[in-house]
């Protein structure tokens, strides 16, 4: 069963598609994902059976005959990303669709002949980039530490930011405040479910933030420990005695390691629940204003038309604005040519006090893009001057 899952649509030669097939086979392989097994790549007559569940993103390859236009305009209507792409010499205009036109696409460079930039873009939107992929480990520091410290060092073998207490705050930060700002900025998190997880409020706490968030959970129950039916919606790993080399771990080899993989799958359909989380909460607040969402492109940035008829480029993210992220935006919209100043979407519950004021900063200080709330989208778009 497949993890991630792409295609391929439209006037792709067959040397494009294996050029393109193989620069993400490349960027994969840092993960320890196999093509065709853990990321699966479709084309116009499989993506329709794609798992809705699991992150996703399409390129189309534009042409003179567009094909595979069913399948394109039934991703756009489900908001999932499609990335147009055109060659060097290439015109959007009479290559692209008209339903396609309106998403942020990609010029292929003659500088860039493996396509490692359209390959890039496309894992970019399923969050396998490596500066993505964030993992919370939650514990009880007094029964599974050396568990706990065991998936620490093999999840971020396999490229993934892991924050375990223990680790990741510094003497004199506010704990609980890094915490929770910590885990609204993962995709999943691994609870070592042992017979004192529930003794303190602060676990109580995560897993129940944790949901509110969409971020998927993995419970790995100790032997003999009935869990508690708190958790029974989360994904559920049971441990025998013999898979524990301790009483705190660590856990043998075999099981941790099906351990990493099953957070690879879970992560893969939290980037999918967030993503369409906020981009459901944005188009519902831009149509409360007569505004509307056009398409779903390159970067996941999202065609807002506003009522003057001016197009913004709305780029969501889930987890952490940072001024690398704003940076980051504005220099995609800048390569892009977008004409209005382009917008970070973000939510920003759970976000540490301190950090919501920097961020406020960075905006008032960075002009070349603008950072706005989910929840105040609708408000904001309807005064937006840029």
């Amino acid at each position: 069963m497949s993890i991630y899952e792409l295609a391929i649509l439209g006037s792709a030669t067959e040397d494009e598609r294996q050029r393109l097939t193989m620069a993400l086979r490349g960027l994969t392989e840092d993960f320890g994902l196999v093509l065709g097994d853990d990321v699966l790549v479709h084309d116009g007559a499989t993506v329709s059976a794609r798992d809705k569940r699991a992150a996703f993103a399409a390129a189309y390859f534009g042409g003179v005959d567009c094909t595979d236009l069913n399948p394109a305009l039934s991703l756009v209507r489900a908001s999932a990303p499609v990335i147009p792409t055109v060659a060097a010499d290439g015109d959007f205009g009479s290559q692209i669709p008209e339903f396609l036109q309106a998403a942020n696409g990609l010029k292929r460079r003659v500088d860039d002949p493996d396509m490692t930039e359209l390959a890039a873009a496309m894992l970019e939107c399923v969050g396998l980039l490596r500066r993505q992929r964030r993992v919370f480990v939650s514990y009880r520091r007094v029964e599974s530490r050396s568990a706990a410290l065991q998936l620490h060092d093999l999840l971020a073998a396999r490229g993934f930011d892991v924050f375990l207490d223990t680790h990741d705050i510094r003497p004199g930060d506010p704990f609980q405040d890094v915490l929770w700002h910590r885990l609204v900025g993962s995709d999943v998190m691994v609870m070592l479910d042992t017979p004192g997880y529930f003794d303190s409020r602060w676990t109580r706490q995560e897993i129940g933030r944790a949901r509110a968030k969409d971020i998927q959970v993995l419970r790995v129950i100790w032997p003999k420990h009935t869990p508690s039916k708190l958790t029974d919606m989360a994904e559920t790993v049971y441990l025998d005695a013999a898979e524990l080399d301790g009483p705190d771990g660590p856990l043998a080899s075999a099981v941790a390691d099906s351990i990493v993989l099953q957070v690879e799958r879970l992560r893969s359909r939290s980037i999918a629940a967030r993503y369409l989380s906020i981009t459901g909460k944005l188009r519902a607040d831009v149509e409360k204003i007569g505004a509307a969402v056009e398409a779903v492109g390159a970067h996941r940035a999202i065609a807002v038309r506003l009522l003057d008829d001016r197009k913004i480029w709305a780029y969501p993210i889930v987890g952490i604005p940072t001024a690398e992220i704003l940076n980051d935006v504005a220099e995609k919209a800048r390569r892009a040519d977008q004409r209005e100043v382009p917008v970070l979407v973000y939510d920003h519950v759970g976000i540490r006090d301190a950090w919501s004021a920097h961020l406020r900063w960075l905006d008032e200080q960075i002009r070349a893009v603008r950072a706005i709330k989910v929840s105040e989208a609708g408000w904001t778009l309807a005064a937006w001057e840029g």
